[in-house]
């Protein structure tokens, strides 16, 4: 059954009163539940049938999760707190981005136009970010079970959770990965999603050293060959260390036709030197190349305050002009457009387009990304034994007299090895 916001607004002015702090006022609990009722159906008259997309969306990435858990044998995962807010109760995440706005509309500081227009983009907004971030959950979520079943498992964090979020994981001064994988006979691969954060600070010294990372572009998924525990290089431009791999997700039709305003990335620094950093100095060129223009427009541009706006596949270009990570992919919900598909292969960019909602589609970037996994500098291998295993291990340690496990599992194995031989 439709629902009428306006009607209902009048309806809903009979079951309260302003006081004289222009509070609304509810007579009795008959007005507080047309108020939930309101803001749920301006929800749905905005939404409309982009609601079933966000169900069918949540559905595909909760079903990959628990699978995830399963094969990864893992204790959890975790979420950003909004996508999480949005996956539990979409109607009512969406509900609560029109609750300050309705009460103003109630108090008449606003008129139900002004109301509409507001709770439009705030609902159009949320759904959308959201909408989004259930995609690239999905999809991370389809490579690391592809991962588990291909011999991998989780070395980071120890406690066996697989973190999607960044919150508060940066106030130490490091940015470290979201997880690590691990498989005995390839190597690690160390991943950051959207890493490349502000970290904390406590004066200007110290804002000074971390500025340029107010100003980093933030790709969706940096990945490195080893075993990498901080990506953090204030020396280098931008601040962080190469990526091996940079994967981006655009989960809309016609997300080429999309642009963004990259205002924001040019904020001032606190000096002058700063400001004539390398980081911005190399900002300008990747933006030039990338929008296909001189360098000189572009910081006519910024420094006149205009707002500078680029295709959202010009942004995947910079991306790769900007980190120069060896491999970069593209995974796309929709076909991407002939002519834009070529002028990113043409850069060393790999497409990967039609992907929608199949696991196998997602084959091909697992593959490429486990190509780099190695070992670096790690000498040790953390595994993962029976409970039962590492007992009798740890006995015959004991009576072997031996300092470690390890030393006991190779002196098994070279007892082996003589017997074959």
């Amino acid at each position: 059954m439709e629902c009428n916001p306006a009607d209902m607004l009048n309806e809903l002015r009979k079951l309260i009163r302003i006081d004289q702090s222009k509070v609304p006022r509810f007579f009795d609990v008959a007005g507080v539940e047309l108020f939930e009722r309101f803001r749920l159906c301006v929800v749905k008259s905005v939404a409309g049938s982009e609601l079933n997309s966000a169900y069918t969306w949540i559905s595909e990435a909760r079903a990959t999760l628990d699978s995830v858990v399963k094969i990864l044998n893992l204790s959890g995962y975790t979420l950003p707190k909004e996508l999480s807010s949005f996956i539990s109760d979409p109607l009512q995440h969406l509900k609560k981005k029109v609750f300050n706005y309705s009460y103003d509309l109630l108090r008449g500081s606003m008129s139900f136009e002004e109301f509409y227009e507001k709770a439009f983009k705030a609902i159009t907004t949320s759904l959308r970010t959201n909408l989004r971030g259930c995609y690239q959950l999905w999809a991370l979520a389809v490579m690391m079970k592809l991962f588990g079943e291909s011999g991998y498992g989780i070395a980071y964090p120890e406690n066996k959770y697989l973190n999607f979020d960044r919150s508060g994981k940066q106030k130490l001064g490091v940015i470290p990965p979201n997880f690590i994988m691990l498989n005995i006979g390839k190597g690690y691969l160390s991943f950051f999603l959207e890493a490349p954060r502000p970290l904390s600070w406590e004066d200007t010294s110290d804002l000074q050293k971390v500025w340029s990372l107010y100003t980093a572009l933030r790709p969706d998924l940096m990945v490195y060959s080893g075993r990498v525990l901080d990506i953090v290089d204030l020396s280098n431009s931008p601040p962080i260390k190469r990526p091996d791999a940079i994967v981006e997700f655009k989960e809309l039709e016609d997300w080429w036709k999309r642009a963004r305003d990259l205002k924001g990335y040019f904020r001032k620094p606190l000096t002058a030197e700063e400001w004539r950093s390398k980081w911005i100095d190399g900002l300008f060129e990747g933006l030039a190349e990338a929008m296909g223009v001189r360098r000189a427009e572009v910081e006519k541009r910024v420094e006149e305050g205009a707002s500078l706006r680029v295709k959202e596949y010009q942004l995947v270009l910079l991306y790769k002009s900007t980190y120069k990570p060896r491999k970069m992919l593209l995974i796309t919900r929709k076909e991407t457009p002939p002519e834009i598909r070529k002028s990113l292969v043409d850069t060393g960019i790999e497409v990967l387009d039609s992907v929608e909602f199949s696991e196998e589609r997602l084959r091909e970037a697992v593959d490429k990304l486990s190509e780099m996994a190695s070992f670096g500098s790690s000498e040790t291998v953390i595994m993962e034994l029976p409970r039962s295993v590492a007992l009798k291990l740890e006995a015959l340690r004991m009576r072997l007299g031996f300092r470690s496990v390890g030393e006991v599992i190779e002196h098994l194995l070279n007892t082996v090895a003589s017997k074959g031989a």
